[in-house]
């Protein structure tokens, strides 16, 4: 059970990546029609309806909660407001506080109207140079998503503070969802939990309409462990260490240091003193 002081705190932030596009299903649909503007596929639509249900199961506990809400906050792409749309269906008004476009959280630039071959080759040369500081001819980088999606958790947590999600009752379990892509949920959960970027080099995009869920443990912390199994947590690309950090925070108080975590200090130090007697070189005498 979450601390009392908690409460004011969403009880999960849940992030969804849209459902399947015409540019995942064809790469040159990209050439003749502009990013933000691909539509979802017939079996896009279908897996929104689909996580809608999904999504309406976890933040009900399957119908165990009477007193929860949701707020959403959506990409302003075509296909991130059409799986928003779908998944609404699962929802009554009176459930919905809220929806937010918001243009932070939308989708890498990869530069303006994308030719398909010239395109394989920059993911070649991408891959070659590092997925977080490549930068797109035209377009951006994975750092660059990072400072824009900093800029997005700072406003968020401003507004979660400051109560402006919360609309009757602060005895509601709020939710958070955010519909987005799969870069920007990488880059969003990487900002949250202070990932390196030789680990997020490592993960991988949840699948479409797959949706991941940060739930607030009972010390305050957030925490992938609470809802999602450790092979599932393997399958997006996370390390033993980054499993046993997730683990942590489901019980951990809000603010503590896992310091048995360690790649905080290991990546930069190949070996650290145990005491200052010992980094100083003292002997005694």
């Amino acid at each position: 059970m979450v601390h009392p002081q908690y409460k004011f705190l969403p009880k999960r932030i849940i992030l969804v990546r849209h459902g399947e596009s015409q540019g995942n299903l064809d790469g040159s649909a990209y050439t003749t029609t502009p990013d933000y503007k691909i539509p979802l596929t017939p079996q896009g639509l279908r897996q929104a309806r689909a996580a809608g249900e999904k999504i309406r199961c976890v933040v009900s506990d399957y119908g165990n909660s009477l007193n929860w809400k949701v707020y959403f906050y959506v990409s302003p792409y075509e296909r991130t407001r059409s799986t928003l749309r779908e998944i609404g269906r699962s929802f009554s008004r009176k459930r919905i506080i809220g929806v937010r476009e918001e243009c932070r959280v939308r989708e890498q630039d990869f530069g303006n109207f994308q030719v398909e071959e010239r395109m394989k080759v920059i993911k070649e040369t991408r891959e070659r140079f590092g997925r977080f500081f490549f930068r797109f001819p035209e377009g951006e980088s994975a750092a660059d998503v990072f400072d824009r999606v900093s800029g997005f958790l700072e406003s968020l947590w401003r507004d979660i503070h400051m109560s402006r999600l919360h609309h009757d009752s602060s005895s509601d379990e709020l939710n958070l969802v955010i519909i987005s892509h799969g870069l920007t949920s990488r880059v969003f959960l990487m900002k949250w939990f202070k990932w390196t970027v030789e680990q997020f080099e490592y993960l991988y995009n949840p699948g479409n309409c797959e949706f991941q869920v940060m739930q607030l443990g009972s010390g305050g912390e957030y925490s992938l462990a609470i809802y999602h199994s450790e092979e599932e947590l393997q399958q997006w690309g996370l390390s033993p260490e980054m499993i046993a950090d997730q683990k942590w925070r489901a019980n951990a108080n809000r603010g503590d240091w896992n310091e048995r975590c360690p790649w905080y200090l290991d990546a930069f130090f190949d070996h650290l003193a145990d005491s200052d007697d010992s980094a100083d070189g003292e002997t005694g005498d």
